[in-house]
């Protein structure tokens, strides 16, 4: 679900923390290291997300949150604050090239250069919630 999340709405609020998850407690921020992305530089999206980013001329960056059932992918366009929900079940990543990551959620992608260690690094933190909080497929019975 790709919405503008700039404003306290509390009937949002609970639709994204139905879909993903409440936010992660102090405790196991820590444990966990962080669940905060560096600035990621976004090289390419989906029309959707692309029609957003174009009306205005700043540097399109985002970031991403961890959440116990998925993620939020945030980002900035024209003083708006827009998130893209994404559940593990639906998450998909890839490694495109060496250097750049693809977050794909249905009809929704983002690609995001990942420049240094840190967004490896997170990747894979991502990755391995994604393994820990998704229920197993009838296939793997």
């Amino acid at each position: 679900m790709l919405i503008n999340i700039s404003y306290n709405d509390p009937k949002q609020k609970q639709q994204i923390d139905d879909a993903v998850g409440q936010p992660f407690r102090l405790t196991e921020r820590w444990k966990l290291g962080g669940i905060g992305s560096p600035k990621l530089e976004i090289n390419s999206t989906s029309l959707e997300i692309h029609n957003l980013l174009v009306l205005d001329h700043n540097i399109n960056n985002c970031n991403i949150e961890l959440r116990p059932k998925g993620i939020i992918l945030r980002f900035r366009s024209l003083l708006e604050t827009y998130g893209l929900v994404i559940p593990y079940y639906k998450l998909k990543i890839y490694k495109g090239k060496s250097e750049e990551y693809s977050f794909y959620k249905d009809q929704y992608f983002i690609k995001v250069a990942a420049s240094n260690k840190a967004v490896h690094d997170f990747v894979k933190k991502i990755q391995q919630q994604k393994m820990l909080n998704t229920p197993p497929s009838i296939e793997d019975l």
